[in-house]
């Protein structure tokens, strides 16, 4: 035998050897994660089909009939009707249709795990070895923390849309664009992930030609049929509505109605299927909560711009940009519906894939929102309406910490901004 070869004989067991060995392949952390996805979704489905305060009802009471309506040949909501969706929303609404009313709700579950599954893939496979899994891990967390509601409403079909988006930025654009798009003509939260790419983007012009085409192609059928002005319908709708009990402005007058304050009480508005608060001063504060979005997504927005103009680049500006436009959207919003949570879930995994660990605070945070959430609704929700006061403590947390994330988005914006080179300054000339 050659001396080389002995030595080579004589070599220890390296990684790999040893990973052979003991049947433990590249493949194992990815499977998993994988296994770990599925029985994170098996609690989801399991709680939302049998979990006590009926998780499912939007799509039992609401997205059920409506598809019925629609496909029974009456008026179809969205068209023939005003609505309070984008009419893109019908699409996912009819889908489980077809598989049969009876099977409504299972179907309506297996198209979001379906939805999921697509982008869960695409997050592992982005960056596998190591910002990718991170963010994996932690949105199975969030999922597992936020509970049924993660599956069981419109924005469920939105959020892993938006997911996929913001990880084809940077080697799809014009599909992560078109995505947006659509998913906006679903719910429009994801305008606000539109609105920071126009803003941190320097193809922001291609960004807007794209949304303009892609919603023109999606509004074509609606008015051929006859949509008319009920196609923007959705605009009205929300408008119409009154202080929703989650919102966080609401905590005002359910702590009015906890102490007995007179005219502060919780009521069921019969319209807008919707628990909401009246009392003094809530009128006033619904048409305040309007202008108080918007002035705090302009706010944002102009930030980002300045950002922009001292040379912060988009790959540090864009996460905590579209993090605190997402998160303003819900704290300044009048509607603080449970699943608005869910929203989040995207701009934190962006942030956690292109930030790492600078995106920790974030996602803790929103991970403690979640769990908050949970607790509130589905299980204990009686509780809040009868106004017991450790439940009403919780949600007032919960809402506090809303704006404590807006808060550390706009910082680290801030931050960046400081941190950018000061514009040269040109020498006097005599």
């Amino acid at each position: 035998m050659a001396p080389d070869s002995a030595r080579a004989d004589r070599r220890p067991p390296s990684a790999s050897d040893a990973a052979r060995r003991s049947g433990i392949d590249s493949h194992s952390p990815t499977l998993l994660l994988w296994l770990a996805f599925a029985a994170v979704h098996l609690f989801l489905l399991g709680f939302a089909l049998f979990g006590y305060g009926l998780p499912m009802g939007d799509v039992t009471l609401v997205y059920s009939p409506w598809a019925e309506q629609a496909l029974g040949g009456g008026p179809i909501i969205g068209i023939d009707e005003p609505w309070v969706y984008p009419i893109l929303a019908l699409v996912p609404i009819l889908i489980p249709a077809f598989f049969g009313f009876v099977f409504y709700d299972p179907s309506w579950l297996g198209m979001i795990v379906l939805l999921n599954a697509c982008a869960f893939a695409t997050l592992v496979g982005h960056d596998p070895e190591r910002h990718g899994r991170r963010a994996a891990w932690w949105w199975l967390l969030f999922l597992a923390l936020l509970g049924p509601i993660a599956v069981s409403r419109i924005d469920s079909v939105t959020v892993p849309v938006v997911i996929v988006a913001l990880l084809w930025l940077g080697t799809r654009p014009r599909v992560a664009w078109v995505l947006l798009t659509c998913a906006t003509w679903v719910k429009v939260w994801p305008a606000a992930v539109i609105a920071a790419l126009m803003v941190a983007l320097t193809k922001r012009w291609q960004v807007l030609l794209t949304a303009l085409v892609t919603s023109a192609v999606i509004v074509t059928v609606p008015l051929i049929l006859g949509a008319g002005w009920n196609l923007f319908s959705f605009v009205g709708k929300q408008g119409a509505r009154g202080l929703q009990v989650e919102a966080p402005i609401s905590a005002w007058w359910l702590w009015s109605a906890v102490f007995g304050q007179p005219g502060s009480r919780v009521y069921y508005d019969e319209v807008l299927l919707t628990w909401q608060v009246v009392g003094r001063g809530a009128v006033v504060a619904e048409m305040i909560m309007t202008w108080s979005m918007a002035v705090a997504v302009v706010a944002v927005l102009w930030a980002g711009a300045f950002a922009m103009r001292r040379g912060v680049g988009s790959v540090a500006l864009l996460p905590p940009l579209v993090l605190a436009l997402v998160a303003c959207l819900i704290a300044f919003n009048k509607v603080g519906s449970p699943q608005f949570v869910a929203w989040l879930a995207a701009p934190v995994i962006f942030g956690l894939v292109t930030s790492g660990r600078r995106f920790r605070t974030p996602a803790i945070l929103v991970a403690v929102i979640a769990a908050l959430t949970q607790l509130v609704y589905p299980y204990l929700y009686g509780y809040l309406l009868s106004l017991f006061p450790p439940m009403v403590a919780a949600l007032s947390v919960r809402n506090l910490l809303y704006f404590v994330v807006a808060g550390w988005a706009v910082a680290q914006i801030i931050a960046l901004i400081r941190a950018a080179p000061q514009p040269l300054q040109a020498v006097p000339t005599r």
